[in-house]
């Protein structure tokens, strides 16, 4: 779906690159995570592989065409959600909703169950300016759903979300991958990202410091340990096992069989944890 070599880019005012020589792709029908802290260059990557920013240098394709070379066309085949929503707050949702539709010339969306996906039926009919900016992130979402899009980018979707409606729009990502949409995800929200990204590129300075699943990163990156938390004479105790060997391991076993067991997990890498000691920076 998508095909980026060495790309290129330096804004007109300033002197230093801001992409530096990146490269990756992204395969149809996948959820691709990209990860980095404000300024690493993300948003504008994600700008051009839209076809807002010209002028950058190496490949660019998208659905098997140059980006510099796309039509009108590719933007009835492409969805946009941008971190700061774009909507007219004089009109009511709906109006907003009717009037981005109003631009594609293909099959379309319902405007009032898009609404509805998000919790937002109730509030269709008033004005944007009266909205908060969850309520702004959730219409900005659904507006870029309006064209039934193969390939939708979304910059911090979940940006200023209540828990509850975090799941909303994660369960509407999900379901458009299931509907064999390709989804490129712009995010510093590494748990977001390790819930629902297929794979995930960490970028750091315009640069892309590594790229795979958040799976595999966590099975590199962290310890193959156990940790069990257990009873015993009335005190809480832990003990930590090597997974290596686990079922030969004679403390462990006599541990499941006589003692009273409240907790036991792996003790697996964050996707945080694992930014951190491959970039050696935080995301912030």
């Amino acid at each position: 779906m998508i095909n980026v070599n060495q790309l290129y880019f330096t804004y007109p005012a300033n002197k230093h690159k801001t992409i530096k020589g990146m490269s990756f792709r992204v395969e149809e029908g996948e959820i691709f995570g990209f990860l980095g802290p404000s300024g690493a260059g993300k948003s504008t990557a994600q700008k051009i592989l839209i076809g807002i920013l010209k002028g950058y240098s190496g490949s660019v394709s998208v659905m098997g065409k140059e980006i510099s070379n796309v039509d009108k066309d590719y933007y009835e085949k492409i969805g946009v959600s941008f971190e700061l929503p774009n909507l007219y707050n004089k009109f009511t949702a709906l109006e907003n909703l009717n009037f981005f539709s109003s631009l594609y010339s293909g099959s379309k969306e319902d405007p009032k169950q898009l609404l509805e996906s998000v919790g937002l039926e109730q509030h269709a009919h008033s004005r944007v300016s009266s909205f908060s900016k969850g309520m702004k992130m959730r219409l900005n979402l659904v507006r870029s759903l309006l064209n039934k899009p193969e390939l939708i980018f979304l910059d911090e979707p979940t940006s200023g979300l209540d828990p509850v409606n975090m799941e909303k729009v994660k369960d509407i990502i999900l379901n458009k991958k299931v509907e064999g949409k390709t989804i490129f995800l712009t995010t510093h929200n590494m748990n977001v990202a390790e819930e629902i990204c297929d794979r995930v590129a960490f970028v750091i300075d315009g640069q892309i410091n590594v790229i795979d699943s958040p799976r595999e990163l966590k099975l590199r990156y962290g310890q193959k340990k156990l940790q069990i938390e257990y009873r015993e004479n009335h005190q809480m105790k832990s003990s930590v096992f090597s997974m290596e060997g686990l079922r030969d391991n004679e403390e462990f076993m006599n541990i499941i069989k006589f003692k009273d067991i409240e907790r036991m997990h792996t003790q697996e890498a964050m996707l945080q944890d694992i930014f951190i000691k491959v970039t050696g920076r935080e995301i912030i």
